[in-house]
């Protein structure tokens, strides 16, 4: 009876060990090690070209407490073109290795997440001029003017100085929802383009934490969620350290999704529709949100709720537009026939002109890109999961393919559909995100130089 006795003691024993070793085993052949080298490396070479303003990657006010002597402009490029092979590497490794099985305790994801955005929404923004963009837009409307007819150079002074040379002549084309938040930024900053600057710059971290809260809440996987939103650090380097306002519609997208989900009640898809409507007022393009979530309510018979939802985004953004008049969506006409390197519509530009003439080539460009934006839509919706709600997937592949078809496009944009993305259970379009934004951030992080200075 004792040899028995210690027979079954022995064995449960083994069971015991083998357990943790195999997790442990697992953890090993996934690596995370380097993943969370790499990108924390990647956060660390972003921080340091932002605190070593100003150079040919940042503003040229810099804004950032610590002070280093400015780094050369090959230097920089070079350091902030690292960043974001190393962030993107770090990103993918991290994916992968969760993969495998690492599961990182939410708490210490998201502090870590939330400690390299804090670090860097206290440096001078880093691979775009768009900050100082919104930083003028706010001071024109406070002081009372309409930054829909007024321009930077109009501006002129320490504001209009810092706005990029493209961008000085051009009024905002930003919604409502996002003149009255740089112009909140514009009160505090006063005379100071800087302090308006780092205002923004706090609240669009506050907007990417506040994102990524609710997606590791309401997602199946917050480990997941939280390694491809708040703590992934190229998305920390393109929207936090680059201070871009398409987190905030990233923000106000997730909780109109979460409502949609919800669908307890008519009050839902009026909340849902009116968070849309919000997301229509900081930039236009989040129209693809109204139509990426009405199209499954309408696919499955709830015509009504598509309803209240598109008509409720509707009303909020009429509302919302009505303070200014229609003569805000004039320069939405003109940036729209605005086209950015690399696009494949350079291309068609180039050998369609000589024929068709600039105007017919242009209207050509205007009819084609959201067709091939539907049909790539349509593919990249066969890569996402089968078990991912349609609410989130078909507005997730429509982001995407908006980002890859149209003419005009930044690695910002991605903002919208690795906010949806996170939600997925898993899946491979995580991977070509990833590597979308690392490409188009390669592209386009000069600071709003331009490459060639």
């Amino acid at each position: 009876m004792t040899t028995d006795n210690d027979e079954l003691a022995a064995r449960t024993t083994v069971r015991i060990r083998t357990a943790p070793s195999r997790a442990h085993t697992v953890v090993a052949r996934a690596r995370p090690g380097v993943a969370v080298w790499l990108s924390g490396l990647g956060v660390a070479l972003y921080a340091l070209v932002g605190a070593s303003a100003p150079n040919h990657n940042t503003l040229k006010t810099p804004i950032t407490w610590l002070r280093l002597p400015a780094l050369p402009g090959t230097v920089s490029q070079a350091l902030t073109c690292t960043a974001t092979v190393l962030s993107c590497l770090g990103a993918l490794l991290a994916l992968h290795a969760h993969r495998r099985g690492w599961r990182p305790e939410p708490r210490v994801l998201f502090g870590a997440g939330a400690l390299a955005v804090l670090v860097v929404a206290d440096l001078t923004p880093v691979g775009s001029s768009d900050p100082a963009s919104y930083a003028a837009y706010g001071r024109i409307a406070a002081l009372g003017a309409d930054p829909y007819v007024t321009t930077p150079a109009q501006l002129g002074g320490a504001y209009g100085d810092l706005v990029s040379e493209g961008w000085r002549d051009i009024p905002s084309v930003y919604g409502p929802v996002a003149t009255w938040w740089q112009a909140a930024a514009a009160y505090v900053g006063g005379d100071r383009p800087w302090l308006t600057i780092w205002v923004l710059m706090l609240a669009n971290a506050a907007a990417f934490l506040a994102t990524g809260y609710l997606l590791m809440r309401t997602a199946d996987d917050p480990v997941r969620a939280g390694l491809l939103w708040t703590a992934n650090p190229l998305l920390i380097g393109v929207l936090v350290a680059g201070g871009h306002l398409d987190t905030l519609v990233a923000c106000l997208a997730v909780c109109a999704v979460h409502f949609v989900r919800r669908a307890a009640g008519r009050h839902h898809d009026l909340f849902a529709g009116g968070l849309v409507g919000l997301a229509c007022g900081v930039k236009i393009s989040a129209a693809l949100l109204c139509a990426g979530l009405a199209w499954p309510l309408l696919r499955s018979g709830a015509w009504r709720r598509a309803a209240r939802m598109a008509g409720a985004s509707a009303l909020t953004l009429a509302v919302l537009y009505g303070a200014y008049g229609v003569h805000a969506l004039a320069p939405l006409s003109a940036a729209s026939r605005l086209v950015s390197k690399p696009s494949l519509w350079l291309v068609f530009d180039h050998f369609a002109t000589p024929f068709l003439g600039r105007r017919a080539a242009e209207a050509a460009t205007s009819v084609l890109w959201p067709l091939l934006m539907l049909a790539l839509a349509r593919a990249l919706r066969r890569r996402v999961p089968a078990d991912t709600p349609a609410v989130v997937a078909v507005p997730c592949a429509l982001a995407f393919a908006w980002v890859l078809t149209a003419p005009w496009t930044m690695p910002w944009y991605t903002a919208l559909a690795c906010a949806l993305a996170a939600l997925f259970p898993h899946g491979r379009l995580t991977q070509y995100l990833a590597v979308a934004t690392a490409v188009l951030s390669l592209s386009h992080n000069s600071g709003g130089h331009g490459w060639a200075e």
